[in-house]
């Protein structure tokens, strides 16, 4: 007979369980649990595996479409691309591994992620990730940000996804909680799609991939969980990732799939063997029986407990077409990767687990999912921000370096110069630009990706934040040619249980809500991060969204860079708002006022007559103005290109100001009257605002040498890395 180990108050505390819900499983079980058991309670009703403090409110986001093929509840959303093809793309969270142990941390972000796209039937074809760090001049960012991006680059780079797209910022509120966002997409076609729903009594469940190891062993629970001094102490609950075989495991279950073989698969992520199974029982509507001495394992004497709440990666768990077994072993054999039988689907609602002929847990399957707890958890209302105190007028010159030379509005080529973003010859537009653009191969079909959020604009107004990060996407995907098809969204947040941080949730997912509506940006799949705070204190509330766009042919692409000669034409309405700003925030230190609040009627009409004037052959170039303005936009488009820029105007919130659904179009001067005359036909606002050619930068009286606003850029977050 197994020994055990007791369960006590403190070992109830250490699983993340509260007295209620300790007494919820009394109450089901009719007994006392099993450590095991309370494991595998323990995975499934943490945060991180069920959502209790979220799934009131992320039911009321819109996922419906007509392109939408399968929205959130599966490994990741499918949205149809024409022509018999679909996009399979989701987004996760990383933060606490990530956090304690970055290299890793980052790369089994990577890993598990790219899981989720190919355990569906889809090849990645594109990857991204939004990266949160503490203030530049806190002690561990650089160790952060190093290990981070080392670790995201040795999986992706090693497994062959191109990574085209992100964002990283910096802000002491991620000083003791960094986030790592990452983002997969891949392409199927709409017959040849995998689910992870169980069916028929009597199938076999199959473990394939990697074997199993004590590495990640509760890792789901400690990532549902805030930090404190203890920290060291969860470095074993941080898995160990290997590229190559998750790309031979890639290789052998999409070649498995064309078998016959697969009746259901599930990815092996958060909570392991539990949660996989769990899911595929329960979507299945059955039951499942586990034989753990079958399961293939790395370590000496490893108990049940640690089998079923292992995170070593590269595993997946298949129900299997029992005709098809040795055809499927043969794959697996092929691949060099494990091929076990581990166990059954059963009629009854239980899930039972035995090790050695061993019963070591015998519980209701659907409880452990269907009977999750569900808190509608206090909240208040995040209250209007002050009104901006007067803003100092500024050197238009200086300010603009400030800004590029910052940390946060530098160039990013220090990170995705360590990507590999031309693996696979797909990619049209690099990283760097409004959305990376990739081409669907051996088509004339490219699609857009970008990931948007302003946390900055999420404190001050949860609602408008939201909204704002939807929009901000929006203007991405059309400032590149793309029409907007679906998001996906990781909605990172400090502690659910204090009020103030429920509110902020509340309000981004309002706002979110609205906007993906009535920009028809349905949200297909996602990720929520909850606790991410240490010794009390949060992150800014960080609700990052993935968004994808279509293109039908290469024509429709449009760059950043504009012509020797061009006309500019700013589009969209400018007031000057400066609440919240980068200006604000890097030339002044402050956080203060509002955030800007998003028409989005104003933000459709101006993307889609964006879409048509390329469409016409009026623009060369385009690019949405977000952060820092029409001054940050305007040194933007001038590096890209190398040509310097003239904009006329003056003021500080005429260059500096934050309003948004505006565009920087650039068009040859013969074509300016048209496309002026076309946007005025929608109501768009819009005037010429300045040519493109010379070697500087000219923003009113100010003139700035395109070479020191390089020689900025170029030092500003490297000051930091190295």
């Amino acid at each position: 007979m197994t020994k055990e180990p007791a369960i006590t108050l403190e070992v109830i505390r250490k699983h993340g369980l509260n007295q209620e819900e300790y007494q919820r499983i009394l109450e089901l079980l009719d007994r006392d649990p099993t450590f095991t058991e309370l494991g595998i309670f323990s995975a499934m009703w943490n945060e991180h595996c069920s959502y209790k403090s979220s799934k009131k409110w992320l039911r009321t986001l819109p996922t419906e479409g007509p392109q939408v093929i399968c929205g959130p509840g599966e490994n990741a959303g499918i949205v149809d691309i024409g022509d018999g093809q679909c996009i399979v793309f989701k987004m996760e969270s990383h933060n606490h591994p990530s956090y304690i142990e970055p290299y890793q941390g980052a790369a089994t972000g990577m890993g598990g992620i790219l899981r989720d796209v190919f355990t569906m039937g889809a090849r990645p074809m594109a990857a991204m990730n939004s990266l949160s760090f503490g203030e530049p001049s806190h002690h561990k960012t650089k160790q952060l940000l190093n290990g981070v991006v080392e670790g995201i680059g040795g999986y992706g780079n090693c497994f062959g996804v191109p990574t085209v797209g992100g964002e990283v910022r910096f802000h002491k509120a991620y000083n003791g909680n960094c986030l790592v966002n990452a983002f997969a997409a891949g392409i199927a076609n709409t017959s040849d799609i995998f689910y992870s729903a169980a069916s028929g009594v009597g199938m076999p469940v199959v473990y394939l991939g990697a074997k199993t190891g004590r590495d990640g062993v509760g890792g789901a629970t400690m990532a549902s969980a805030e930090f404190d001094d203890t920290i060291e102490e969860k470095r074993p609950t941080v898995q160990v990732g290997d590229p190559f075989t998750e790309k031979r495991l890639m290789e052998a279950t999409l070649e498995l799939m064309q078998t016959g073989a697969v009746i259901s698969i599930q990815d092996m992520g958060a909570a392991g063997l539990t949660c996989s199974a769990v899911e595929m029982g329960d979507k299945g509507g059955l039951g499942v029986a586990l034989n753990l001495e079958k399961v293939p394992v790395r370590e000496e004497n490893m108990t049940a407990y640690e089998m079923m709440l292992s995170e070593s990666q590269e595993r997946m768990l298949m129900v299997l077409n029992p005709d098809k077994e040795e055809v499927a072993k043969a794959v697996f054999d092929k691949w060099d990767l494990d091929f076990a039988i581990v166990g059954e689907t059963i009629a009854e609602d239980r899930f039972l687990i035995r090790l050695n002929g061993e019963l070591m847990a015998d519980l209701p399957l659907k409880a452990l999912s269907g009977e999750a707890p569900e808190y509608d958890r206090p909240w208040v209302e995040t209250p209007a921000p002050a009104p901006l105190a007067d803003v100092d007028a500024v050197n238009t010159a200086e300010a603009l370096l400030t800004i590029v030379g910052s940390a946060n509005y530098s160039s990013r080529a220090w990170v995705w110069q360590q990507y590999d973003h031309m693996v696979g010859a797909d990619t049209v537009v690099r990283p760097g630009s409004d959305a990376g653009v990739v081409r669907v191969h051996g088509t004339p079909k490219t699609l857009a990706f970008t990931s948007d959020v302003s946390p900055r604009y999420c404190k001050a107004n949860p609602f408008e934040g939201g909204k704002q990060a939807v929009a901000e996407a929006y203007r991405n995907l059309c400032a590149t040619g793309a029409t907007p098809l679906a998001t996906t969204d990781n909605l990172n947040f400090g502690n659910p249980e204090k009020p103030v941080i429920m509110g902020q949730f509340v309000g981004c997912i309002k706002g979110i809500g609205e906007a993906v509506a009535a920009l028809d940006m349905p949200i297909v799949s996602g990720n929520v991060s909850l606790y991410n705070e240490t010794d009390g204190s949060g992150i800014l509330p960080t609700p990052t969204i993935g968004a994808v766009g279509i293109m039908h042919s290469l024509n429709d692409v449009i760059r950043i860079a504009p012509n020797n000669g061009d006309t500019l034409v700013l589009i969209g309405e400018t007031k000057g708002h400066l609440g919240q700003s980068a200006l604000l925030a890097e030339v002044f230190n402050r956080e203060d006022g509002d955030a800007p609040h998003v028409d989005l009627a104003a933000e459709r009409k101006a993307g889609e007559v964006v879409r048509a004037a390329k469409a016409a052959g009026l623009i060369s170039a385009a690019h949405d103005l977000s952060d820092g303005g029409l001054a940050i936009a305007a040194a933007d488009m001038a590096l890209a290109s190398g040509l310097g820029l003239t904009i006329e105007g003056d003021g500080t919130g005429w260059f500096f100001g934050e309003d948004q659904a505006r565009y920087l179009l650039a068009c040859d001067d013969a074509n300016a009257d048209e496309l002026l005359a076309m946007l005025a036909a929608v109501h768009v606002p819009a005037a010429k605002v300045g040519t493109v050619g010379g070697d500087a930068l000219k923003l009113g009286a100010a003139s700035i040498s395109l070479s020191s606003i390089r020689e900025a850029s170029e030092g500003g977050l490297v000051n930091v890395a190295v």
